[in-house]
């Protein structure tokens, strides 16, 4: 990924909390020099590796994960909030458009989990997870043994030291300090969500 200076994020702890919340990401390997890619949510362990280890799962039909024995190295894409800017939010006339946005890619080499128990675990894990924001969260334990081995045979799970990661923050930090506080402002009065997302994070990299 080209990342300008001005643009780079290089604070693991800042790129881990941004993966944990833009969890559903996008896998991309290579078969026969055409990249494939599958759209997976994803758990971080922080504890394992020196940038943490990624774990998902994908359907045994989805073929992509035969690739993974013989790929040299698998990128995965987390996106956040993004949005487009106008340059008539500038003071300089002489501008173009453009889009800031928020992206951290990563790679690794992923690894099939194998152990039942291992599996079970990160099923429970993402399903806990992504449950928790629920009043009444569905259970995954409790479920008849049977159907559950039935969804692990129809199921690969793996793991995926992260290798390397890029983060970038495109977040108008090239433009000057008064354009920047402009298109944050405008961006935070907007009645779209996203705007109002990207303003937020705008606001914590302005210039002082």
């Amino acid at each position: 990924m080209y990342v300008p200076k001005a643009f780079r994020e290089d604070d693991i702890v800042q790129l881990q909390t941004f993966m944990q919340a833009n969890n559903f990401g996008i896998l991309v390997s290579q078969q026969d020099g055409v990249p494939v890619a599958a759209h997976l949510p994803f758990i971080l362990d922080t504890t394992r590796g020196s940038y943490g280890t990624l774990l998902a799962h994908m359907a045994r039909a989805n073929t992509q994960w035969r690739l993974f024995a013989d790929a040299p190295e698998t990128l995965v894409i987390f996106q956040g909030p993004h949005t487009y800017i106008t340059p008539s939010w500038y003071d300089e006339p002489l501008s173009v458009p453009t889009w800031n946005y928020t992206a951290v890619h990563v790679y690794g080499r992923p690894r099939i989990i194998e152990d039942v128990a291992e599996m079970l675990a990160l099923m429970e894990t993402l399903t806990q997870q992504s449950e928790s924001r629920f009043e009444r969260p569905w259970q995954f334990a409790g479920l008849p043994q049977d159907f559950v081995e039935k969804k692990l045979r129809g199921t690969v799970c793996f793991e995926m030291e992260i290798m390397s990661l890029d983060g970038k923050f495109k977040l108008s930090q090239n433009r000057p300090k008064d354009d920047q506080k402009r298109v944050a402002a405008t961006l935070q009065a907007s009645s779209d969500p996203l705007d109002q997302e990207v303003a937020a994070l705008m606001k914590v990299r302005q210039k002082k």
